[in-house]
């Protein structure tokens, strides 16, 4: 066998399972997954943070990042997918990209959701080609009694974001450098 004819039959025989991991292939149930994850992290996101269902009741979208990914030596980077719910409906399914540089080591997981409340964010949000966290978009984080913070610049921001179910070895979780874009699971 020559040379070439091996290395084709190498590349062919790693390239399958490295394509079958993907999972987004003719058939595949990357959708239902996708809700499932999203769904229990709703519940979580209810169940731990009082507040977030008057919230969700008073948003024009949410957009549900139920497993963000982020790990760094140096150079890190995160990626996760979830769902965009109007209505308690899923109408889009997006990824979330990150990467930075700078003193970092370790890894984290964590969800997150995106409030949009006004029907501006939301259709800025959904007919972007690739939108990123930015200055419009503010935190809304727990206080001592597990309630999320009524500052009134919070309640009154375009877009809210709780970060939620933080394990890992990375102090801290933010959504700066994160990038949205739809997908098709």
């Amino acid at each position: 066998m020559s040379t070439l004819n091996r290395r084709t039959l190498i590349m062919g025989a790693v390239s399958v399972p490295l394509l079958s991991a993907c999972g987004n292939g003719l058939g595949s149930n990357a959708s239902e997954r996708i809700d499932e994850r999203v769904d229990s992290a709703i519940d979580f996101m209810h169940e731990n943070i009082p507040g977030t269902r008057t919230l969700m009741q008073n948003a024009e979208g949410v957009l549900v990042m139920p497993l963000i990914t982020q790990a760094g030596f140096g150079i890190g980077a995160g990626y996760g997918r979830g769902a965009l719910r109007i209505n308690g409906a899923t109408v889009d399914y997006y990824s979330s990209a990150a990467a930075s540089f700078g003193l970092q080591i370790g890894a984290q997981q964590y969800a997150h959701a995106l409030f949009f409340m006004t029907p501006e964010a939301l259709r800025d949000f959904r007919f972007s080609s690739g939108w990123s966290v930015g200055g419009d978009v503010r935190y809304a984080v727990s206080n001592q009694g597990g309630r999320i913070g009524t500052d009134t610049n919070v309640l009154l921001s375009p877009v809210i974001a709780v970060v939620f179910g933080q394990a890992g070895l990375i102090a801290g979780a933010t959504l700066e450098g994160q990038r949205y874009t739809r997908i098709l699971p």
